[in-house]
């Protein structure tokens, strides 16, 4: 682990430039997770039920009766095209967006565009909101093992989510808002029962898994008032995390939340490494610890909800994307963040690249497992690694 940050050093590095914290470290990871991300997108638009070649692939994806006609983009972003003469008329602002014919195209740009890229720009924008998520939650508690998964924050959103749609379907288009209330109030819950003059890394981790537990429980009770067969199967993937049957709502139903969430995170840097300097340290300089770590809180379930309203709860990301990234680039925030926005994608579109064609490249079955378990299947080893290596686990 890097050394934690120190006021000296962001004064240096303030001197040296405005760029001077984006290092070579930090390239490798950001350029590193491009890649990574690129090579498994084009994978995924690749291998499927219709198969193509990685050139007819690449050639979809930059298909120009796309790429530079703004109405389709406004079709797949907003869900239509604006119409500038309802703008003038309060009348008919509610037909601002006017449906849009898509231009003629061929068979694989149109299962690319429509099937196959908003499926991976979902699990681009959940892995960013669940890396980010978990890197605010470690510096937060100053726990390493904290994460939306692990503090019980991914469970509340969770249970929200399945009350919605098994009680409260009409309420569906709220899912973002529902699952942000959901997971604010399990966090709420596990830094009351951890709080005892203050709190410690493994109250907070106990205590997150006390409640993750509890709302586990009543999520799987829930399957019990569902009377569809079709609800039951729904909630079932929102529990185990999937992105199976995602498109363009999904990507408009997650991104302005995420744009919000990792802006915050952006600019909340600072006030992470003052956190991690300890509640003495931060409070000589003047911060208000409780309300900072609130507000910091805030943001993290933010991001956390965003992706399990279109994802359901995916596993481990928000512990092992963290991780990963301060071991490259070190302890300060700034660059973690950064890092995130980039490791996080990589890793939740690989996932979900074995998720949907591993069963069909190793058994030859046209099935599909949940993107959750994979991410399971990968951050349970390394949970297992992180206690193995290190004599005390813990304490940022």
């Amino acid at each position: 682990m890097a050394g934690e940050p120190t006021m000296a050093t962001e004064s240096g590095t303030d001197r040296e430039g405005p760029l001077a914290w984006f290092d070579r470290s930090l390239l490798a990871v950001v350029l590193g997770s491009l890649a990574i991300t690129a090579v498994a997108g084009l994978v995924q638009f690749r291998y499927g039920s219709y198969e193509m070649t990685f050139a007819e692939a690449f050639w979809a994806v930059f298909n120009p009766k796309v790429i530079f006609d703004v109405r389709v983009w406004a079709h797949f972003l907003l869900g239509g095209v604006l119409d500038p003469s309802a703008l003038l008329n309060p009348a008919q602002w509610d037909a601002i967006l006017v449906s849009a014919h898509q231009p003629e195209l061929n068979t694989e740009s149109l299962i690319v565009w429509n099937i196959r890229l908003p499926r991976v720009v979902v699990a681009v924008l959940v892995g960013m909101n669940l890396a980010v998520s978990g890197a605010i939650f470690q510096a937060v508690t100053r726990n390493e093992l904290a994460s939306p998964y692990i503090l019980g924050v991914s469970s509340g959103a969770g249970l929200a989510i399945l009350v919605t749609l098994v009680l409260f379907s009409g309420l569906a288009v709220f899912l973002p808002i529902v699952a942000a209330l959901g997971g604010s109030l399990a966090f709420l819950l596990v830094y009351a029962i951890a709080w005892q003059n203050g709190t410690s890394p493994i109250r907070l981790v106990l205590a997150g898994v006390i409640v993750s537990t509890v709302f586990q429980s009543l999520q799987t009770g829930l399957f019990f008032f569902a009377q569809d067969v079709g609800v039951v199967q729904s909630a079932i993937a929102w529990t185990t995390g999937s992105l199976t049957g995602t498109d363009w709502e999904q990507v408009r139903m997650t991104l302005p939340w995420t744009v919000l969430a990792m802006g915050l995170a952006l600019v909340s840097a600072r006030q992470l490494n003052v956190l991690l300097l300890g509640e003495q340290t931060a409070s000589s300089l003047g911060m208000n610890v409780e309300r900072v770590r609130f507000a910091l809180s805030g943001v993290a379930v933010l991001a956390a909800s965003a992706s399990i309203a279109v994802a359901g709860i995916v596993g481990f990301v928000g512990l092992v994307v963290p991780h990963v990234v301060r071991n490259i680039v070190g302890s300060d925030y700034k660059r973690i963040v950064v890092g995130c926005l980039f490791a996080g994608p990589a890793l939740l579109v690989v996932a979900d690249a074995g998720a949907r064609l591993g069963m069909q490249l190793l058994v030859g079955s046209a099935g599909q497992v949940p993107v959750g378990i994979v991410t399971g299947l990968v951050g349970g080893p390394y949970f297992l690694y992180l206690m193995r290596r290190q004599d005390h686990i813990g304490e940022l």
